[in-house]
């Protein structure tokens, strides 16, 4: 099985050499999107001249999206293997897939899920060699695109990112799959996408500035995370409403591109910020980790890294979005109490800790996040005010 990899040594300079950072792009081979793609799933194997795939799944997606590409699974001559999902992307899990599926032969891994199945679905392929195809059935995250996965403990707990020499060899997205699961979802995935073009914006701008895999971001990431920003601000309300009503329209084809491919590139080859190393700080009190999204978690991160950036006519901007699609705007809305100096002191501690907050251009404290935490919490009160809650309520009501 293959060893791990590291990107970081392979882009920096050589040891005593004036050679700068390189801008580098790194991307799925392809990505198809739209809807009832997923029956097609086998056909489009057929490009990778797949004869035997090892299907990875939780159960109850082995009886939903699994037996819809199943038959044209059959018709491109492509046996299956199936592997059942255990529900977290730790060690364990991928390590028993691998053996697994080593031992019945497949040359290709499809990885059908959410977040933690698509990333565990890469882990597996890298150790076997063989290519990853992902169907993700939510557009929550943008994890489908990038050639890393988060690995966790079996509890459940982040270990850190793993990554890989090469991203997916093919990205499955069907809309449908998508318009039929829970509001929520989708708009989880527009608080992660949003944040995308104002971190690589931050990362662009700071000439030590570093992406995920230790390079400079380009221009073509920096551009796609705008063109994300603007279409979730341009279709996100129609879209979530889309998905409410359980239909595929323009609006939804937009922001499911938004949400999975052009966040997906922007992050990786555009850099993150502190919106997500603050998200990273949030998973830290255990009823947060519980009952939220990760795209929840960095839409307020997002929103404390304008105010912390001096840029809060964005920040009141992007809050108002929040407001009307139902993400969370203040702390109340991660069930946080700000006044709780204890867990807010946690959420900085972990926030300071994560690599790339150093992407700011500003030197980051503790005491600087739970500021930031702080004023953002004031701004979203405020927001919240004029906004109201409405669509929140409606995303989180039981």
């Amino acid at each position: 099985m293959q060893q791990s990899f590291n990107p970081f040594p392979v882009y920096a300079p050589a040891e005593g050499s004036e050679t700068k950072l390189p801008r580098v792009f790194i991307a799925p081979q392809r990505y198809v999107q739209g809807e009832g793609v997923l029956e097609q799933t086998g056909q489009y194997l057929q490009l990778l001249r797949v004869k035997r795939c090892g299907v990875l799944a939780s159960k109850r997606g082995m009886n939903s999206q699994v037996t819809q590409l199943t038959p044209g699974l059959v018709k491109a001559g492509v046996e299956m293997v199936q592997g059942i999902f255990g529900g977290e992307c730790s060690l364990s899990e991928i390590e028993l897939h691998a053996h697994n599926f080593k031992a019945s032969k497949v040359d290709c891994i499809v990885a059908v899920g959410g977040g933690k199945c698509v990333d565990a679905g890469k882990a597996i392929a890298w150790r076997l060699a063989v290519p990853v195809v992902v169907v993700p059935t939510l557009a929550s995250n943008d994890a489908p695109c990038s050639a890393l996965s988060i690995i966790y403990t079996d509890a459940g707990e982040t270990q850190g990112p793993e990554w890989y020499a090469d991203g997916p060899a093919l990205v499955v997205m069907d809309t449908a799959v998508v318009a039929s699961a829970s509001e929520r979802y989708l708009v989880a995935g527009m608080g992660d996408a949003m944040a995308t073009w104002y971190e690589a914006r931050v990362c662009l701008d700071n000439p030590l500035g570093i992406t995920t895999i230790g390079a400079r971001p380009t221009l073509a990431a920096c551009a796609l995370g705008e063109i994300c920003a603007h279409t979730l601000f341009e279709d996100g309300i129609a879209a979530a409403q889309a998905v409410l009503n359980n239909t595929v329209d323009t609006s939804l084809d937009k922001v499911v591109e938004a949400n999975t491919l052009l966040s997906g590139l922007g992050f990786e080859s555009g850099g993150i910020a502190a919106a997500h190393s603050i998200a990273q700080g949030y998973p830290s009190i255990e009823r947060v980790h519980a009952n939220y999204l990760h795209g929840e978690m960095v839409a307020m991160g997002l929103i404390a890294q304008l105010v912390m950036d001096s840029k809060n006519d964005e920040a009141r901007k992007v809050a108002t979005f929040f407001a009307r699609v139902g993400l969370p705007i203040h702390l109340g809305q991660l069930s946080l109490d700000p006044e709780d100096n204890k867990d807010l002191d946690a959420v900085a501690e972990v926030a300071t800790a994560f690599p790339f907050m150093s992407n700011m251009p500003l030197d980051v404290t503790q005491e600087v996040v739970r500021t930031a935490i702080a004023d953002a919490h004031k701004l979203g009160v405020h927001v919240f005010a004029n906004e109201g809650d409405k669509a929140y309520q409606r995303l989180h009501t039981v």
